[in-house]
């Protein structure tokens, strides 16, 4: 491994290679993860939270046209596993090794400066930046150059969109839309709520970081972003409704819809909103038929006493048989209906993946006794098992690869 990184090395250190027969993203093989690292200031002025803006402008950008992208979230445990201070200028060699960390075959990064000149300071001057971002291919040992804008800093919202359709126009010659086209389908925000949605990120304070999130939603309520952002916040938190009124915020052309949407279900199910979570589930499993979302379908419509209960739950399983919680609810299900030697099969199967549920071993023991769900057990409720998990990249490249495999 060592050699092939000095190779990569010195074959980016060398004169820029010449247009490749296919675009970066264009692959043969396994579908290719990107991951979009932090711009570089070489400016002398305190700017750092743009260059965290045009990595999460950029990621959006890309998850919305198909492509697999590690999300923030991962790329700051990949930092973390490196021991890399997460604001710390990347060397190549890092940047490498952080990719690596996340199995992406391409990184995205890049570097913004104020023109010499136009500084902030200058009364009736609007400062100006310009932004370059650059391509790495570890596939291929190339680093080539993805785009480049200049303009005011006040206009900084479009100039990232614009850069962002150039990397997509590089990663994909065939998928990217018209330059107009890409324009109109992702309207400027404002500079002020740009600037703090990405404060917000990088805050440590928890209360600074949820103060910042909300002047930026306040700032721009069309913009997404922040507002999947409070919602995650009063959802870890337990605080179901401020969490479902700021998930019903983001907006379906956002990557973070569909998870906003399935915290959204999960909301209503906290609050006993159980034909609205159906609803959210059942459409989400159209789009999306995670083991999660079915499994989670099948534990709302459980509150509805629908009769397709069980079917739904062992969709869930044959996803993922040896996932405890969907032989949980398998087995709960098939205890409730009277059917204790099915029933005890599975929840077997539990104890073998968890030797220390408790609640499984019981319901095990009953069983074994013949003791069937009593009335008292048939009122209780809330015993089937949630999912918190959201794998919806995995499901994306199970589906890019069965879609390239049948082509």
């Amino acid at each position: 491994m060592q050699g092939i990184l000095a190779l990569l090395v010195w074959c980016l250190a060398a004169s820029p290679i010449g247009a490749p027969s296919q675009a970066l993203g264009e692959t043969d093989g396994p579908v290719a993860t990107i991951v979009v690292l932090p711009f570089v200031n070489r400016s002398q002025v305190e700017l750092d939270w743009v260059g965290e803006g045009l990595a999460e402008r950029l990621s959006e950008t890309l998850a919305c046209h198909g492509f697999m992208v590690a999300d923030r979230d991962a790329r700051l445990k990949a930092h973390e596993r490196l021991s890399l201070p997460v604001a710390a200028r990347l060397s190549r060699g890092s940047l490498i090794k952080v990719a690596e960390e996340l199995d992406a075959a391409i990184a995205v990064s890049g570097e913004y400066d104020l023109l010499p000149g136009q500084g902030l300071n200058r009364p009736g001057v609007a400062a100006t930046i310009r932004l370059e971002a650059f391509c790495l291919d570890l596939r291929r040992l190339q680093m080539e150059n993805c785009g480049a804008e200049q303009g005011p800093l006040t206009s900084f919202s479009e100039l990232q969109t614009r850069l962002a359709w150039q990397v997509l126009r590089k990663l994909s010659r065939d998928s990217a839309p018209a330059l107009d086209e890409f324009l109109r389908a992702n309207p400027p925000v404002r500079l002020d709520a740009l600037e703090h949605y990405v404060r917000g990120l990088l805050a440590d304070n928890p209360e600074h970081r949820y103060r910042h999130l909300a002047q930026s939603a306040r700032l721009a309520p069309e913009f997404s972003l922040p507002a999947f952002e409070l919602g995650r916040m009063h959802f870890d938190a337990r605080q179901y409704r401020p969490a479902a009124g700021w998930l019903e915020k983001v907006q379906p052309g956002s990557s973070r819809y569909w998870r906003a949407q399935f915290l959204l279900g999960l909301c209503r199910h906290h609050t006993a909103e159980f034909t609205t979570a159906e609803n959210v589930f059942a459409r989400l499993a159209e789009h999306l038929p995670l083991n999660e979302v079915l499994n989670n379908l099948a534990v709302v419509r459980t509150r509805l006493n629908r009769p397709d209960v069980l079917d739904t739950f062992l969709k869930a399983l044959e996803g993922d048989p040896d996932d405890p919680d969907y032989n949980f609810n398998v087995a709960y299900t098939l205890w409730k209906r009277g059917q204790l030697a099915q029933a005890a099969e599975y929840f077997r199967r539990v104890l073998e993946l968890d030797p220390e549920d408790n609640e499984a071993a019981d319901l095990l023991k009953r069983c074994r006794q013949g003791q069937a769900a009593r009335a008292a057990d048939l009122q209780r409720v809330g015993r089937e098992r949630v999912k918190l998990n959201f794998d919806e990249q995995a499901w994306r490249e199970l589906s890019t690869r069965l879609n390239n495999s049948s082509q």
